[in-house]
């Protein structure tokens, strides 16, 4: 299967999930302004939507969106999620919380926007990891173990720290036990190499 990323982008979370779940897998860059693969393909054609992470898998099926393709890994590495009978459920609601509720509000950082947008995007991001912080209940957000939605976290913490928004310091310290974890820094020093020709990983 390949995942098709951009640097810096949200696919980052699926890079680490794919690594962290020892699957095998392709990488290919995408730019995302010219919508064309570091192999010269059209990325229209793959994706539709024109956005990562695309997770083209071994029969020919697209996954998108972060939180299907990071469920996906997760039924496929069950280490990778949560046990009980609402597993799932409670995964897939963290997923959905990171995606919409902070993820998308990063908006005004990324297109430019005002400082009042942004002031009021900062304050948003903060109250939304503000909850997220008091409810984690170990290590990582569900315990000592990392799950596909630490890993989504953790890129939304770096972007954070890119633009300087106030990360509460339960969180600071999830970021930082990321940080540490080798397959983590694996595809971050991968993902801000120059780019190159399609890499097995």
């Amino acid at each position: 299967m390949k995942l098709y990323y951009s640097p810096g982008a949200c696919s980052l979370a699926s890079h680490i999930a794919l690594l962290e779940g020892g699957l095998d897998f392709e990488l290919e860059r995408v730019d995302l302004k010219s919508k064309r693969t570091e192999t010269g393909a059209d990325f229209n054609v793959i994706n539709t939507k024109g956005y990562v992470p695309a997770l083209v898998l071994d029969s020919g099926d697209v996954v998108t969106e972060n939180i299907a393709v990071l469920d996906w890994i997760a039924t496929q590495s069950p280490r990778l999620g949560l046990e009980g009978p609402l597993a799932r459920t409670q995964l897939l609601q963290a997923l959905a919380y990171i995606s919409t509720e902070i993820h998308k509000s990063f908006k005004p950082f990324f297109t430019g926007a005002s400082d009042e947008d942004k002031a009021k995007a900062e304050m948003y991001i903060n109250k939304r990891l503000r909850w997220l912080a008091e409810r984690k209940v170990g290590k990582f957000l569900f315990g000592n173990q990392p799950t596909v939605a630490d890993f989504y976290l953790f890129v939304t913490l770096r972007w954070a720290a890119k633009f300087k928004v106030a990360i509460p310091e339960g969180l600071v310290v999830l970021q930082i036990r990321m940080m540490d974890r080798p397959k983590a820094q694996s595809a971050i020093e991968f993902e801000e190499m120059p780019a190159k020709q399609t890499r097995s990983a």
